[in-house]
């Protein structure tokens, strides 16, 4: 009616948000058949999104392996998928295949690492850390023990908040200003940690962390140990170290010492990986020291600061491996304390 009006069909278009080619159509429509033409029932179009067999045919691509199709790729991609589609006799686009996979529920996903063990004796390993974390009794203390580093100290990468156009420069090539090598303790029922600097991985750098946790708890009946399985943490000398202790520890009013070790390739439910994990996004990460002392100086500051607010505030360490109200107070083997984003 408006056309015939003579309004433009710009104006037309405008008003009722409808597109020139519509306007079209439906002027066509009324010139050749009236009002009758106008609002005839239409057969409703298929869509090609909508085809059994296109969708068949494009889930069987998408199935196989793109080099069948002599694509050198290990995944596909729309162009691919699309050419090969019409090779087959299914002439889609690349809208089409995406509106089909959407529906589908196909989405692109990152595949995850997992970090699994290979340890023969892992349930038997993982059976016993359950047994001693779920009897564990007030004069027994048991520790997650392991090493952070060695790392180098100098200006680090790592996420920060910035202004619009501005970029954080981290040069690829530095001179160290030093190497560190940390070595901690986590005890996990006051949640505290006990550290301090190695110039290298070795035995005698846990037979010092013995004795350093013997002197800090010469009260406690037992004390446990648990670290990986790392050759300096199983070796024999530090093995007949503890032995020789043990046979004295009565008579000298020590505690004992027992090992529990991790099972192989299992550092995942080593808890104080979460611990250095804390340590590295909070002064590690963006970091520029000017010195390994100053380096010292931070992690000290770190530390001490942890251990007092676990002081104030009594929490053990480790939410799944003592379980709050709705998990069981036991070591769960579903824990994953390993963080692979923290250095």
């Amino acid at each position: 009616m408006a056309h015939r009006k003579g309004i433009t069909s710009r104006t037309v278009c405008g008003f009722l948000s409808i597109s020139r080619c519509t306007f079209r159509k439906y002027v066509k429509s009324f010139n050749e058949g009236g009002c009758v033409a106008l609002f005839a029932m239409r057969a409703s179009v298929l869509k090609k999104s909508d085809d059994e067999n296109t969708k068949q045919a494009v889930f069987k691509i998408l199935h196989e392996p793109p080099s069948k199709y002599g694509i050198n790729r290990t995944s596909w991609i729309m162009e691919d998928l699309s050419r090969i589609l019409k090779h087959s006799g299914h002439p889609v686009g690349k809208e089409v295949i995406r509106r089909i996979t959407r529906e589908a529920g196909y989405k692109w996903r990152k595949a995850r690492v997992v970090l699994t063990s290979n340890d023969p004796n892992y349930s038997d390993k993982l059976e016993k850390l359950k047994n001693i974390l779920s009897n564990l009794k007030g004069d027994e203390l048991f520790f997650s023990v392991d090493e952070f580093g060695p790392f180098a100290v100098k200006m680090k990468p790592g996420r920060m908040l910035m202004p619009p156009g501005e970029q954080r420069i981290v040069p690829q090539w530095q001179k160290s200003r030093g190497c560190l090598i940390l070595t901690a303790a986590l005890e996990l029922s006051a949640n505290q940690v006990s550290h301090f600097y190695s110039s290298k991985k070795d035995t005698a750098e846990m037979i010092k962390m013995l004795e350093l946790l013997l002197d800090q708890h010469p009260d406690r009946r037992t004390l446990y140990l648990s670290w990986d399985a790392a050759s300096w943490h199983i070796s024999k000398q530090l093995q007949k170290k503890i032995d020789d202790h043990n046979e004295s520890a009565a008579l000298r009013g020590r505690p004992l010492v027992e090992l529990v070790p991790l099972p192989a390739g299992a550092q995942f439910l080593n808890v104080i990986e979460s611990v250095f994990s804390g340590m590295a996004r909070a002064i590690i990460h963006n970091s520029n020291y000017t010195s390994a002392d100053e380096a010292k100086i931070a992690i000290d500051r770190y530390f001490e600061k942890r251990n007092d607010h676990f002081k104030r505030n009594p929490k053990r360490a480790g939410n799944k491996i003592w379980g709050e109200e709705r998990v069981p107070a036991r070591f769960s083997d579903a824990n994953n304390c390993k963080d692979p984003l923290y250095r």
